[in-house]
């Protein structure tokens, strides 16, 4: 029975496994703050949607800084990928300090901004060590259980943050806890992971700007980049804009809008377990499409979840059970997207570049993060017409999404 178990899981590097155990234990403390961060900004602190829409969005300027400098340390012989990570892990730190502080929206920009950094340079540093360490071949499941270590820990911290919640009321809590988890990942790097590119002399760049160049003139690179966008911006969307919706905009029978607290923590537990433990199989069967197929099959997933969520805001009809649908369909979409982004950048990448190319892949999150949050929030304090059908137009953009990756296809068959 166990080693039926076992022999489910793909045999990869040690190291793959270490880091998706160090990403498991700071994700629950990402899932703490996650999904309750803009209620409780809203809801208590007192700020605006629109107020905590910018702030959440103008972290992702300080991830781009970051995401920049990280995919030049990565790529540096005198920085590594080690010593990048273990930066991004003590900048986190700093960050939930900050925002378990927050009173009024000048200190809530200054989190965001310095947990967009932390953020922005572990990105390009743990990818860039997964494709050092493993094949391509191998790359769709080694990124996979990353991934895999991120929905569990999310999965937990969401249900943990939601017990803190309705016995203690201490939405402040969740950043002290958030900043823990953090201290703990920087300890599992530090004792248990080498660095895993060996730097020689005649390879390593002499300017560590260099990089950006090449990169930013490979043709399907930029193609790529474009379109990756969108797929951020819908998880930011998710992340941000779709907790607040649920619990102030759906009509669930009673002369109140809104699911509860409670109710919209199981949505957020059972959208990040099904995405987790769909995560494997996913990946799997993705490997038999090249990766642009794989992605334009993400997109009919995004294009029928968002439909759903407008479903969900303008039926009396069961919307709990819709709302369960559209998040785990919104999970397939999730999963469906990430392994195979992250593999097709691996895969183009010249081995001593694999950290700027990577950093630009990630700067796709950044510039997601930064334009849907402002975007969402702003939908929200409109009227309920646009609020609905805000929806509805991000269901559309995922036809674009598609045309585009026709021609990336095309492209990389050449």
């Amino acid at each position: 029975m166990f080693q039926k178990l076992t022999d489910q899981f793909p045999s990869l590097n040690q190291t793959v496994w270490i880091l998706a155990f160090g990403r498991l234990l700071s994700s629950i403390g990402t899932g703490f703050v996650l999904f309750y961060a803009p209620i409780f900004f809203v809801n208590q602190v007192g700020l605006s949607a629109t107020l905590v829409g910018i702030a959440i969005g103008s972290g992702q300027i300080s991830g781009v800084l970051g995401r920049f400098f990280g995919g030049v340390f990565t790529d540096s012989k005198s920085w590594g990928r080690r010593r990048t990570l273990l930066l991004s892990a003590a900048v986190s730190v700093i960050a939930d300090v900050v925002l378990a502080l927050t009173v009024d929206f000048p200190t809530l920009l200054v989190g965001n901004l310095l947990m967009g950094l932390g953020v922005g340079l572990y990105w390009p540093a743990t990818e860039a060590v997964i494709a050092d360490i493993t094949r391509p071949e191998d790359r769709n499941e080694a990124f996979a259980i990353t991934r895999v270590a991120d929905s569990l820990g999310l999965g937990v911290g969401v249900v943990l943050g939601g017990l803190i919640i309705s016995t203690a009321g201490n939405y402040r809590f969740l950043f002290v806890a958030d900043g823990i988890s953090f201290v703990i990942f920087f300890a599992v790097i530090y004792f248990a992971v080498a660095e895993s590119y060996q730097f020689e002399e005649d390879t390593s760049q002499k300017n560590p700007f260099q990089g950006w160049g090449i990169a930013l003139r490979d043709r399907a690179l930029l193609v790529f980049l474009a379109v990756n966008v969108l797929f951020t911006s819908y998880i930011a969307t998710i992340q941000s804009t779709l907790p607040l919706y649920l619990r102030n905009y759906v009509p669930t029978g009673g002369e109140e809008l809104g699911f509860s607290p409670e109710m919209i923590s199981a949505l957020f537990t059972w959208h990040i377990t099904f995405a987790a433990v769909m995560q494997l199989p996913m990946a799997r069967f993705l490997n038999r499409f090249r990766r642009a197929e794989a992605l334009t099959f993400s997109f009919s997933l995004w294009l029928m979840g968002f439909s759903l969520v407008w479903v969900t805001g303008i039926s009396e009809f069961a919307p709990s059970a819709i709302a369960i649908l559209t998040l785990g369909i919104l999970g397939l979409g999730m999963n469906s997207y990430t392994p195979s982004a992250s593999s097709l950048v691996a895969d183009i990448a010249p081995a001593s570049l694999r950290g700027v190319y990577l950093s630009l892949n990630s700067q796709c999150w950044a510039v997601g993060f930064f334009i849907a949050p402002p975007i969402g929030g702003w939908a929200l304090d409109q009227t309920r017409v646009v609020t609905d059908s805000y929806w509805l137009a991000l269901a559309s953009t995922t036809v674009v999404g598609i045309l585009v990756l026709r021609y990336l296809n095309r492209l990389l068959k050449q």
